[in-house]
């Protein structure tokens, strides 16, 4: 399944996941989330991130886990 919001490309990041037009990973979202930060936290610290790209990911991350569930 190709994402719309999320790539990994060997030029950026060394290809860690990270938010498409971004060299924001995905891996700090979740972190952030993990240490009790909300979303809003998050998008202030990295303004390169929009608020539709976090909804797509967990979408995403939703449709998936369900297919393989």
């Amino acid at each position: 399944m190709k994402s719309n919001v999320i790539i990994s490309d060997p030029q950026i990041m060394g290809g860690t996941p990270v938010f498409k037009g971004t060299r924001v990973p995905m891996q700090t979202l979740i972190d952030y989330l993990e240490a009790g930060s909300t979303i809003e936290e998050f998008l202030e610290g990295f303004p390169t991130v929009d608020r539709q790209q976090v909804i797509d990911f967990f979408e995403e991350t939703k449709e998936r886990f369900l297919a393989n569930a």
